[in-house]
């Protein structure tokens, strides 16, 4: 089986980073499950002091 492969960023809010808006974050998650992507992994990137500046999918589907 062959796959195709497709990331999704998302920004983080807030003055210094840090605040992520979850809601958001699973429409997009299901947006691109309505077209046949499966999320295949979740990481941040980070700030200084722990906080999170960007979070990044990545996902998956078989190529016909």
């Amino acid at each position: 089986m062959k796959w195709e492969y497709t990331t999704a960023k998302v920004d983080t809010k807030g003055f210094a980073g840090g605040k992520f808006d979850n809601a958001s974050f699973e429409q997009i998650l299901n947006g691109l499950g309505e077209q046949g992507w499966e999320l295949v992994s979740v990481f941040d990137t980070n700030m200084e002091g722990g906080k999170s500046r960007h979070v990044v999918a990545i996902l998956k589907r078989p190529i016909e």
